[in-house]
Order: structure tokens, then C-alpha cells, then sequence
């Protein structure tokens, strides 16, 4: 397919699963993989979450969010313990050895960004930065608008 067919949506969709498998790579070492950043990004700065919160941190549908969190309990990543201000809840919060791999698992991610970002010339990259950040925005604002 020639370059000048190929949607913005779709070249967005080629990046994100690239980056996606750079960062598997990078994580894989540490026991991680990149479904788990948005968790562990949540987490980092919060003691303790409920499913429903993380859900909506990381734009996740309850039902995904749930599998991760299961599947990361299971591995060790995160703690489950019953919400003590609801019976029927529960809290995540990161496991101490999780909390211990963020220095590692930062670096990963910088290690992504900085391989992803290598095919720009240094002067560009903040402003593909930016400009990206702005798509975002108007498309999260046009789906909030729209019904």
C-alpha cells in the first residue's frame, strides 16, 4: 500500500503495537510487560486503588482491568486486600518488590521512548511530543462531546 493511503489511524495503531513489543522486550527481564504499565503507573503515586479507580486512570474497560489485575496478583505484581470501607471492594496497591523494580522499570520506558523517538532529528521531538499530546486531546474531547 503506498504511504499516501495509509490512515492516521492506522499509522498510529502500527506505532503503538511496535512500541508495545519494544517495551515487552525491555520489561520482560523484570518480570513485566507493558499491559501492566498503566497499573503500575496508577499505583506509583497512590497507595492503594480500588478496580473501579484504575479503570478509569488508565481508560480501561472494567472487564480488561479485572483480567490484569488478576493476572497481576497472581504473579506478584500487585496486592489485592479487601477495601476497608466497603465489603463488597477491593484495594490494589504494588507488591514491595514491584516498588523496588520502578527505578529499572522507569529506565525501560525512557530506553523506549528514546529508541522510538530516534528516527527524529532532536529539534523535532518535542514538538511531535506536542503535537501529539494535541490529537489527543481533541479526539478524547470529541468522544466526550458525542453521545
Amino acid at each position: 500500500m503506498p504511504e499516501t493511503e495509509l490512515s492516521i489511524g492506522y499509522l498510529m495503531h502500527w506505532g503503538a503495537r511496535l512500541l508495545r513489543r519494544l517495551a515487552d522486550r525491555r520489561l520482560k527481564p523484570l518480570g513485566l510487560s507493558s499491559a501492566h504499565l498503566p497499573v503500575i503507573n496508577a499505583l506509583i503515586d497512590n497507595a492503594a486503588l480500588s478496580q473501579k479507580a484504575l479503570a478509569e486512570i488508565a481508560a480501561i474497560e472494567q472487564p480488561t482491568m479485572a483480567a490484569t489485575l488478576a493476572r497481576m496478583a497472581r504473579d506478584g505484581i500487585v496486592e489485592r486486600r479487601p477495601d476497608p470501607h466497603d465489603g463488597r471492594s477491593a484495594l490494589f496497591s504494588l507488591c514491595v518488590a514491584t516498588r523496588k523494580k520502578i527505578p529499572a522499570i522507569r529506565r525501560a520506558v525512557e530506553a523506549v521512548n528514546a529508541e522510538a523517538l530516534r528516527g527524529l532529528p532532536e529539534d523535532q521531538r518535542r514538538q511531535f511530543r506536542r503535537q501529539l499530546e494535541t490529537m489527543i486531546r481533541a479526539m478524547d474531547k470529541k468522544l466526550a462531546e458525542e453521545p
